[in-house]
């Protein structure tokens, strides 16, 4: 599980999934461009071994391809940027479902877009050259109430992590999808501190889980880790659900 000499961009980098994903991998040894819209949460990456910090908005194409432009060929892409939004079909107006469109899944389209040939320079006959996007179990895994227009996009993630799996398996560039169940991290923390209960709203995510927990970053990082290094060098076209078996 090895990253040594791999460079590995990740977004939404600034906290959360993508946070604890940027130090895991450069401490598997991976170079990782740490990329984030809030400079600010970016800063806490700052000094920090093996990490490089740059401002993205994934929903800005020039900005997406004006980075690839400056990068070095990448090993390594984990696309992490996501907006969960709550309401059933009935409160999702065309705004908010434009948005969760635009950067659940347009912006991956871009950013492989940009970044894929890059890749396929990297790759070589182990299929170590992989990008991972991030799905979820609330996807074509299973559907949640209150979560139309976030289970549809993350639903369209898995069948676009398949279909660039499909046109460049014979290259060795590899592709998967990440699926975690309910994860423990600011943005979540956030949604329950937003309902009118959030007592209730942290019993009612940790019921979900059949472990009795809410997960941590801390475990989904060992299979990020895996699913771009050569350790995962058979595995292509994937969803990988790390839910703690909710959705069994």
């Amino acid at each position: 599980m090895t990253l040594n000499n791999k460079t590995i961009l990740i977004t939404a980098a600034g906290q959360g999934i993508g946070a604890a994903s940027a130090r895991a991998c450069a401490a598997a040894g991976a170079t990782v461009i740490a990329t984030d819209i809030n400079a600010d949460l970016l800063a806490n990456l700052d000094g920090v071994d093996g990490i490089e910090t740059r401002v993205l908005d994934v929903t800005d194409v020039d900005a997406i391809n004006a980075l690839a432009a400056d990068l070095p060929d990448l090993d390594g892409l984990f696309n992490c940027a996501g907006v969960v939004h709550h309401g059933s079909v009935l409160e999702l107006d065309d705004a908010a479902w434009e948005f969760s469109l635009d950067l659940n899944i347009t912006s991956m389209v871009r950013m492989c877009r940009a970044f894929v040939p890059g890749l396929l320079r990297r790759a070589d006959s182990e299929g170590t050259a992989s990008i991972l996007n991030m799905s979820s179990m609330a996807s074509s895994e299973k559907g949640f109430i209150n979560r139309t227009a976030y289970g549809a996009t993350k639903a369209a993630v898995i069948g676009l992590t398949k279909a660039i799996a499909a046109d460049f398996v014979t290259q060795n560039l590899r592709c998967n999808a990440l699926c975690p169940g309910t994860v423990d991290t600011p943005a979540l923390r956030g949604r329950i501190t937003a309902a009118l209960d959030p007592v209730q709203a942290e019993k009612d995510f940790i019921a979900r889980q059949p472990m009795g927990r809410l997960s941590t970053v801390d475990d989904l990082t060992p299979m990020i880790v895996l699913l771009l290094s050569s350790g995962g060098q058979f595995m292509t076209g994937q969803s990988v659900l790390v839910d703690g078996g909710c959705t069994i």
